[in-house]
């Protein structure tokens, strides 16, 4: 990996283990018009205005809550190793890193590891509060939206 990834004891992370074979994981992950679909909470929609997966490229973009507004989203790419990992850090509050790894267990089966890497306790202890849960909600958006792509 070209680009060192920070630890902090400030990192949350969730697990999948999901029964679809890893290139078809990361396009889920990688290509706007799927991944718009199961991106965030459940009950939430998106809105891409700049999807640019490369180093130093921008991610921008409106999360809809279902009942609380608009949610605007920027993100800069920092390293992206095709399929095995995506990693970017948010311009937005709360201000945190994100690091996706994939690991292929099988041809069809795909272990995801998503780590929320902060340098504020404050934020950390904030968001540590609901990310878990949400998620969860998100891995279950991601399973339902791989099952309709086709392979």
């Amino acid at each position: 990996m070209s680009t060192s990834i920070p630890t902090t004891p400030y990192t949350i992370t969730s697990t999948r283990t999901i029964a679809e074979p890893i290139q078809k994981v990361f396009r889920a992950w990688t290509e706007p018009t799927h991944l718009k679909n199961w991106w965030g909470p459940n009950d939430f929609t998106n809105t891409f205005h700049e999807f640019d997966l490369r180093p130093g490229g921008k991610w921008k973009l409106t999360m809809h809550g279902p009942e609380k507004g608009n949610y605007e989203n920027e993100a800069e790419f920092i390293t992206i190793e095709k399929p095995t990992l995506i990693y970017w850090k948010r311009h937005s509050q709360p201000l945190f890193k994100v690091l996706a790894t994939f690991e292929e267990i099988s041809p069809k089966e795909t272990k995801i590891v998503f780590k929320m890497i902060f340098d504020a306790p404050k934020d950390y202890e904030t968001i540590q509060k609901f990310a878990p849960e949400k998620n969860e909600e998100n891995f279950d958006r991601l399973e339902a939206e791989l099952k309709r792509m086709k392979d």
